[in-house]
């Protein structure tokens, strides 16, 4: 691998150690409420934000687009906040017509602009072989924030903080990984770790990045799309680990037999 290749690498692994970090913890409370495709949902409501700041003039990158971006990814995460307490035994069909509504949504925001397709491209999958090290360290200083706040409250946040808390996170993800990236970083290591006591987290960080790890090497080599190829890896390395467990599980059990 090249010093060229290095440079362009390091700062995407940075982000998706970084982005594994937050939603591991986050997408385990996901897992525990039942809420699985709310990332998703509230996930395209913040591109929504960014395709109308886009749409109004200001810069992709700029603080009007990130503004408008967490403005409405709180607006959703407060809408779904109200709408599980109302409605709680269909939340999830809920989380569904808003992702849905949201998708639309920017796609009749980038109707009339020539470049819209690739915007949302980017919204979707995402452009982490391009992301910054300033990016980094503004995301990284949010990233604290939001664990700090998890770490030191948790469930004393209550809905509407968790809600929140997710909203920031999310928002400052879907700019760095796209996303697909997202979703398969918030769930599919709580998934894989599912059942677990003690050391779930630390295992669930450990998936994580190691899958992106993975990922990135693996497009590098073969030349294809980062995004896609880091999802592809989180869940083969989610899939082998919790083979691995499985296995162990089962000579212990017969050990424990065995000794009987």
């Amino acid at each position: 691998m090249s010093a060229l290749d290095l440079s362009i690498l390091w700062p995407a692994l940075v982000a998706g150690l970084l982005v594994t970090a937050t939603h591991v913890p986050l997408g385990t409370q996901v897992l525990r409420r039942g809420i699985v495709f709310i990332d998703i949902a509230i996930a395209q409501i913040a591109g929504c934000g960014v395709l109308l700041a886009d749409r109004l003039g200001f810069e992709a990158a700029g603080p009007g687009a990130q503004v408008a971006a967490f403005a409405a990814a709180l607006a959703g995460a407060l809408l779904l906040t109200w709408t599980e307490r109302v409605w709680p035994e269909v939340q999830e069909a809920v989380i569904g017509v808003v992702f849905v509504l949201a998708a639309t949504g920017g796609a009749l925001l980038v109707a009339a602009n020539p470049h819209g397709s690739e915007h949302l491209r980017d919204l979707l999958v995402g452009q982490i072989l391009w992301v910054k090290p300033s990016q980094l360290a503004v995301a990284a200083g949010l990233y604290a924030l939001v664990l700090a706040a998890w770490f030191g409250r948790g469930e004393r946040l209550g809905r509407a903080g968790f809600y929140a808390l997710f909203a920031l996170a999310v928002t400052v993800s879907v700019q760095l990984v796209g996303l697909y990236l997202v979703f398969a970083t918030l769930i599919v290591p709580p998934l894989a770790t599912r059942g677990m006591g003690p050391g779930r987290l630390a295992a669930g960080w450990g998936i994580g990045a190691a899958g992106y790890a993975a990922g990135l090497a693996a497009s590098t080599a073969a030349d294809l799309p980062s995004g896609p190829m880091v999802v592809w890896a989180i869940v083969a390395v989610a899939v082998a680990w919790r083979a691995a467990a499985s296995l162990r599980a089962r000579r212990g059990t017969r050990v424990a037999t065995a000794a009987d």
